[in-house]
């Protein structure tokens, strides 16, 4: 009996390790294939610009990213600036479709873009340990027509209706290129909670040295959603911090 309790132990030990060592040789070919983690490391901000359509209409998309977790997107509909997250560090606000006016995000959305301030940008998987994040290989899958490798990724909690939510994802890799494919994750609020989303990633191009997807398509459920074209991308812009400030709708 205490053979066979110490055998299982030493085999959950080493499937333990194999399945972490995996997962991380999965992220570091990754980032190998992209560019490199010194070139993914010395980017501090971004400037994407992008469109999507909306009810026929072509709508371009302004987003600004910074390493320390600032960002700003932005639409134009028909002449009229609508912000859809913007955040400083410290507020996060957007605009509101039904009035125009610019608003202020509650307590609670603040709080989980301070928790997340900069984890995302570039990659998840960049540094994910020092940001306390863990992985965790869960063998081959095929999606969307590609054979993959799934990454589970559990980030920090989120605060979801007063209380800590885990927050995690899954990430399938290209199992030929090793770079992301599609996103999965569950809406944990709104009226489409529990639904299952899926970001599909497409047609990456080299940008200084770096590739990114230029197409992305959101799913929910398994039917298309949003798709966002990018049209163009740069690194290290100069940028003017003010645009991450909340401002009353006048000043605008």
């Amino acid at each position: 009996m205490y053979k066979n309790l110490f055998f299982s132990f030493i085999t959950l030990f080493i499937t333990g390790f194999v399945s972490a060592q995996t997962a991380d040789e999965i992220i570091n070919q990754y980032f190998e294939n992209i560019g490199g983690k010194d070139k993914l490391e010395s980017i501090k901000s971004l400037h994407i610009q992008a469109s999507t359509k909306a009810q026929g209409m072509d709508l371009p998309i302004e987003i600004y990213m910074t390493k320390d977790g600032k960002q700003y997107i932005a639409t134009d509909i028909q002449g009229k600036k609508l912000v859809q997250v913007a955040f400083d560090g410290k507020t996060a606000w957007h605009t509101n479709f039904m009035n125009m006016k610019n608003e202020k995000m509650d307590n609670e959305a603040t709080e989980n873009m301070k928790r997340n301030a900069g984890g995302d940008f570039i990659s998840p998987f960049l540094n994910y340990k020092e940001k306390s994040y863990k992985i965790a290989y869960l063998g081959k899958e095929e999606i969307e027509g590609v054979e993959t490798f799934k990454i589970k990724l559990t980030q920090k909690p989120e605060i979801k209706d007063g209380k800590e939510s885990i927050k995690e994802s899954f990430y399938y890799f290209d199992a030929e290129n090793y770079v992301p494919v599609v996103v999965e994750t569950e809406i944990k609020d709104g009226p489409m909670k529990g639904a299952k989303f899926q970001q599909i990633f497409s047609d990456y191009q080299e940008v200084n040295g770096i590739y990114f997807p230029f197409s992305m398509m959101n799913k929910f459920n398994g039917q298309n959603g949003q798709e966002v074209k990018i049209t163009k991308i740069e690194i290290n812009p100069e940028i003017d911090k003010s645009i991450f400030e909340f401002k009353e709708s006048s000043d605008k």
